[in-house]
């Protein structure tokens, strides 16, 4: 086996037993880069190999010594091109940005950094992250790995083709509106959304009122993303929402495999599906999730179809003033004239004009509906363990496509109604989970959504590693 096919905890463990070093370790992937990347545009600010190098022999040279810096010792990272990493380009996509260098880390980046990941570059973003298709007049398109015509996703789309590709062992990214997990549904990868609080921000323009926005992990297996989870987690006294404690049973290889040991029996699970219908969806996509929930009632799962308990339009339309309010507040600054206007793309000029046009009584209104909804859905904890929906409502779609206008004969009416599916963990600030379910007979994939209760992250990703152990390992695109 190759050593980028290792899985990352695997990968950990050979470098700390010294059966391979940081140095092979680093040209290995280095490697598959140069091989893999001009056709998938996912890895970008690519830096040089021979400043890498030099980093992992400086690893090396430090187990030697019997130091380590953590789990992550020597092994390679590129991180999401919407978080501040020092001496890298940060461009989040957009023109306004290109050139701008951040002097700091962020506070995940520093977290990585300290169990021992080398950055060597940034994965592609959508411009300012908004939208699940990852393109941007920066760095251009990033293509889906199993079909090069189509979108691979977003916005940590760059993220979840690297993973897919074996260009890295283990992947940052962030979580909005799905963002971790359409992505890695359509990478046939897992992408984890931790409860809200769980991996803290900073530097942050406002820690109160921007709730809907959360870092996270995503991996080739449940248990990288557990052991990456570990690492960025943890409370900060800078972010006032942070969850206090840490995810301690991920410290480690042997403790996370153990903490991720488990059956579903007994599990109870809620089937969302499409919300009777209110959803539009493409064919194929439930009849997926429905065979893997059948996988959980061999295993001794109880299946209940449920519904949320308050109609999802009134959702959508509490959602739509978050999402235009929370926008507007980050973009306003950088489109402060009409020609920096003229930069930004056209979805997130809508976002930012209806944003700046909302008043006080709208945004109260939708905290209310907010708060409602938090209500219906933990109320059906009392009931279920886990609550699952798909991850997309489409297919991946043709790359050369900004979006898609119509799901069969429903118009999408904006430039992410088709994304609505992911919107209700976000809104309810929940823990949320993509595990493959396999792939429709054009070869590409789709993946389902396990929600859990608040602060469920570690019972959660148990779940997500005992449904894991039915999956064969196969489907991962052709090298």
């Amino acid at each position: 086996m190759n050593i980028t096919d290792w899985p990352a905890a695997s990968l950990s463990e050979a470098i700390h037993a010294r059966d391979v070093s940081c140095r092979e370790v680093m040209a290995a992937y280095l490697d598959r880069i140069d091989e893999q990347n001009p056709a998938v545009n996912a890895i970008v600010s690519l830096r040089d190999r021979d400043e890498l190098m030099a980093e992992a022999a400086t690893c090396d040279d430090e187990l030697a010594h019997d130091l380590s810096r953590g789990w992550m010792h020597g092994m390679p990272q590129a991180i999401k091109d919407l978080n501040e990493t020092r001496g890298i380009p940060t461009t989040k996509g957009s023109p306004l940005l290109q050139h701008w260098v951040p002097e700091h880390d962020c506070l995940m980046v520093s977290r990585m950094k300290a169990a021992g990941c080398i950055v060597v570059g940034k994965t592609n973003v959508p411009e300012f992250g908004l939208g699940s298709h990852t393109f941007n007049s920066v760095f251009g398109t990033t293509r889906n790995p199993f079909d090069l015509s189509r979108t691979a996703g977003g916005s940590s789309g760059g993220a979840a083709v690297a993973l897919a590709t074996r260009m890295l062992p283990v992947a940052d990214g962030s979580d909005f509106m799905g963002s971790l997990r359409n992505p890695a549904a359509w990478n046939n990868i897992f992408g984890f959304r931790p409860s809200r609080g769980r991996v803290p921000a900073w530097p942050l323009r406002d820690g109160f009122l921007a709730q809907m926005g959360v870092d996270g992990p995503m991996g080739r297996t449940v248990l990288d993303m557990a052991m990456l989870l570990g690492t960025q987690a943890g409370y900060d006294r800078r972010d006032p929402l942070s969850l206090s404690g840490r995810l301690d049973e991920f410290d480690t290889v042997a403790g996370a495999r153990n903490a991720l040991a488990g059956g579903l029996g007994g599990t109870r699970v809620g089937w969302l599906g499409d919300l009777d219908g209110y959803l539009a969806t493409e064919p194929g996509v439930l009849d997926l999730c429905v065979d893997a929930l059948r996988v959980f009632a061999t295993m001794g799962s109880h299946v209940e179809p449920v519904l949320f308990g308050m109609p999802p339009a009134q959702v959508w339309e509490a959602w739509l003033v978050w999402r235009h309010y929370l926008v507007a507040a980050a973009l306003a600054p950088l489109a402060a004239n009409a020609a920096k206007r003229e930069l930004v793309k056209p979805e997130a000029l809508w976002e930012l004009d209806l944003g700046m046009a909302l008043n006080p009584s709208q945004l109260m209104n939708a905290a209310i509906d907010r708060t409602s909804f938090h209500t219906a859905v933990t109320d059906l904890f009392t009931r279920f363990d886990v609550l699952v929906l798909p991850t997309a409502q489409v297919w991946p779609f043709e790359a050369s496509e900004r979006w898609p206008q119509h799901i069969g004969d429903r118009e999408m009416d904006t430039y992410h109604r088709w994304m609505e599916v992911t919107t209700y963990a976000t809104f309810a600030g929940l823990p949320a989970v993509n595990v493959p379910v396999g792939f429709d007979d054009r070869g590409l994939p789709m993946g389902m959504q396990l929600i859990g209760p608040p602060r469920g992250d570690a019972e959660l990703l148990r779940i997500a590693a005992a449904y894991e152990t039915t999956l064969d390992g196969t489907g991962m695109p052709a090298s």
